[in-house]
């Protein structure tokens, strides 16, 4: 975009100009890693190493056709919004955790630079929520928003092997949690539940994901 600085007279427009600049330079300079978390809206393949083939199996065209030029594990025809943030970062596109599990992917540089633990199809609540009131559940009912949380807790002794350093990887990463609970709505809706009766839901979805987040904040806090 192109724009000359001398046709801005407002000062609120020099403010926002100085803002905008104060911001991404922050943002590029403090994080060197992301650790993701949520569904198919942030999941960058994690989907296709469960078993093969999913539904949808984003290892067939469509998928990945304008921008990587090829299926890629991405539930999308392009880059998700976690490969954007990733990009305005600096930082590699955030590997998916069950390719480093078994064995895809190694290199202890790139778990340094994050890992990504969403899986397309996965839900806020755990698996037994659904299966106690009788609903059809995945496998990637396996792979629940706390679920994540605990593979990310027994990943961590191989991201940092000492307090020292744990407090200089967790400090200096960004962590995604979400989009996440759509898909909570679906079993039920398969059930051919009304929509009254998924009301109940909300507050135990919502409350499932907060306390995600005020986990993750725990891990890192400055005593971690």
């Amino acid at each position: 975009m192109s724009m000359s600085i001398c046709s801005l007279q407002q000062p609120q427009q020099w403010l926002l100009i100085v803002l905008s600049l104060v911001f991404a330079t922050v943002a590029t300079s403090c994080y060197t890693s992301i650790f993701s978390f949520g569904d198919s809206l942030t999941d960058t393949g994690n989907l296709n190493f469960i078993s093969q083939p999913q539904s949808p199996n984003c290892l067939l065209p469509p998928y990945g056709e304008t921008h990587f030029h090829h299926p890629n594990g991405r539930c999308s025809n392009g880059r998700l919004v976690i490969d954007f943030i990733a990009e305005y970062l600096g930082l590699p596109y955030v590997k998916p955790y069950l390719g480093f599990k078994n064995g895809a992917a190694k290199e202890r540089g790139s778990i340094e630079n994050g890992v990504n633990f969403a899986v397309a199809g996965v839900t806020a609540l755990g698996r037994s929520f659904f299966e106690e009131k009788g609903f059809v559940v995945g496998v990637t009912a396996n792979y629940s928003l706390m679920v994540q949380i605990d593979e990310f807790k027994k990943m961590l002794p191989s991201i940092c092997n000492s307090t020292s350093r744990c407090k200089d990887v967790l400090g200096g990463s960004l962590f995604v949690v979400g989009e996440i609970g759509g898909n909570d709505y679906v079993f039920p809706l398969f059930a051919k539940n009304s929509y009254g009766d998924l009301i109940a839901y909300a507050p135990r979805i919502i409350s499932i994901i907060t306390s995600a987040i005020r986990m993750k904040r725990s891990m890192t806090k400055p005593d971690v």
